[in-house]
């Protein structure tokens, strides 16, 4: 038997907007990849890089950021700080040797369920084609015989 990989996803979605069309997709019967585990937030503006990296850190293959369409965000500009803080973590990726694409930012409105659908299978494929992250192994060598709170690990 063969070994197939499915990677663990990470989205953080906008109550307003992407988690409305999450919502909307499952009221659809429309269904995406169950390896996407969705964190629903106020709004993507609050979502700092270190939300973003502790997620790779805990075993995420890939992460994204979706909310409300450029210019509809309820909190004004929260989407648009949540892109530079995308590409800030981008960077920080690159940095350590993960491929940055494993981090995305999309755009749905609440009315786009089938886009939401749509961008979860098609980011999944591309977390399916770039292979396991090796992040949380990484770090798990790295922090190997350190104390915990007086107990080592």
């Amino acid at each position: 038997m063969e070994n197939i990989f499915e990677p663990m996803i990470v989205a953080f979605c906008c109550q307003w907007c992407s988690y409305a069309a999450a919502d909307l997709a499952g009221s659809m019967r429309l269904e995406y990849p169950p390896n996407v585990r969705i964190i629903r937030i106020p709004c993507t503006g609050r979502v700092d890089a270190l939300h973003l990296l502790h997620a790779f850190e805990k075993g995420a293959d890939g992460v994204f950021i979706s909310g409300c369409l450029i210019g509809d965000c309820h909190f004004l500009n929260g989407n648009v700080r949540a892109t530079k803080r995308v590409a800030h973590a981008k960077e920080i990726l690159e940095k350590i040797g993960i491929d940055p694409e494993r981090l995305q930012i999309y755009y749905n409105s609440s009315a786009m369920g089938p886009q939401f659908v749509q961008t979860c299978i098609d980011f999944t494929e591309k977390i399916k084609n770039l292979g396991a992250s090796t992040i949380s192994s990484m770090l798990n060598v790295q922090n190997e015989g350190e104390c915990h709170g007086g107990k080592t690990e």
